[in-house]
């Protein structure tokens, strides 16, 4: 009798121990597994709340019940709701539980790229860039318009326009606008490299002037070809005390981007941007330049072209001109073409 209670006994412990390897191997499964299926990014704002947290993580998991419980104890387990941080997710495939859990408690967040491209004013950059990140364009230009930030900078009286060098970064998307400005500083700092510094002091001009009369130059063409050419004729002008009489900062001026012909009534608006009542440079860049615009200016072409002239053609270049008897004459065959056109 006592035999068969032992073997009874023995067969019972027997599969209790089997019944508790499987629940370990299950339960190990459920948080060490892949809870998820495909790779999925999730945005969590300084307005989420820990509910909609879980909702998202919930969602990237298929709504999956068992799934879903497991993360729910393992947030829990690590103060999840106290301890989550903003910012930009990238959930692998594959990733666990306990990996995603870890992963928002920690703020292993992912970077984004944030693209700097074409903008003519500082209210438009800031749109487009908040348009990439977390903070909104308001608060993005409170911080380009603060005294003091600019200050930090070296932008007390100019425009922070200058500083944004056109290109691909990665940030996160958590980035506050000050920690942005900061970067966007040191990228500047990087892009003014010890050749383009040295080409810099022959033209005679400072950083923030190449960078105004880049702006210009880009606002004239797009050719890449013909930019090296355009910035050499602007150079001969400020070098003679011309003025520059640059059409596009008649438009910037009367912020009339739409304009397809400038007419002789707005090139009399007054405005410290117009450069065909005032010499010299606009006081400050009229867009975002090119890092090709940038670089035409400081290679800019030696001749001894003043002016120049859109070809009737209507090809996107243009003609250029010693003397201004020459310029007069490419500027009747172009206005000939506009009125054939019926283009006003």
């Amino acid at each position: 009798m006592k035999k068969k209670n032992i073997r009874k006994w023995g067969f019972r412990l027997t599969v209790g121990a089997v019944l508790l390897t499987v629940a370990a191997m299950v339960a190990r499964n459920v948080f060490y597994g892949a809870a998820i299926d495909e790779e999925q990014s999730i945005f969590i704002t300084s307005d989420t709340s820990y509910p909609a947290l879980c909702n998202q993580i919930e969602d990237a998991m298929g709504k999956s019940g068992v799934k879903c419980a497991a993360f729910r104890v393992y947030a829990e387990r690590l103060n999840l709701d106290e301890r989550f941080r903003v910012g930009h997710y990238r959930l692998p495939k594959g990733a666990s539980v306990v990996r995603i859990v870890r992963m928002l408690a920690l703020g292993e967040q992912s970077p984004v790229r944030l693209v700097v491209g074409e903008a003519r004013t500082l209210p438009q950059l800031a749109g487009k860039i908040a348009r990439q990140i977390e903070a909104d364009s308001c608060a993005l230009l409170r911080t380009m318009y603060d005294r003091e930030v600019r200050r930090s900078l070296g932008y007390v009286r100019d425009s922070l326009i200058a500083m944004f060098v056109p290109n691909t970064y990665e940030v996160y998307w958590s980035i506050s606008p000050k920690q942005l400005l900061d970067r966007m500083k040191r990228e500047y700092d990087a892009f003014w490299n010890a050749n383009r510094t040295e080409k810099l002091a022959h033209t005679g001009l400072s950083r923030y002037e190449a960078i105004t009369l880049a702006s210009i130059v880009y606002e004239e063409t797009k050719n890449r070809e013909e930019m090296p050419r355009i910035a050499g004729v602007y150079i001969n002008r400020l070098r003679k005390g011309m003025p520059l009489q640059a059409c596009p900062t008649v438009k910037y001026a009367m912020q009339r981007f739409d304009l397809k012909r400038v007419l002789h009534t707005h090139l009399k608006y007054r405005s410290p941007y117009n450069t065909y009542i005032n010499r010299g440079l606009p006081p400050a860049p009229i867009c975002v330049p090119s890092i090709a615009a940038i670089d035409a200016v400081l290679n800019y072409e030696r001749s001894e072209y003043l002016y120049f002239c859109a070809r009737p053609e209507f090809d996107g270049r243009h003609n250029f001109a010693r003397t201004l008897r020459e310029h007069n004459a490419n500027s009747r065959k172009y206005s000939e073409q506009l009125r054939r056109k019926n283009i006003k």
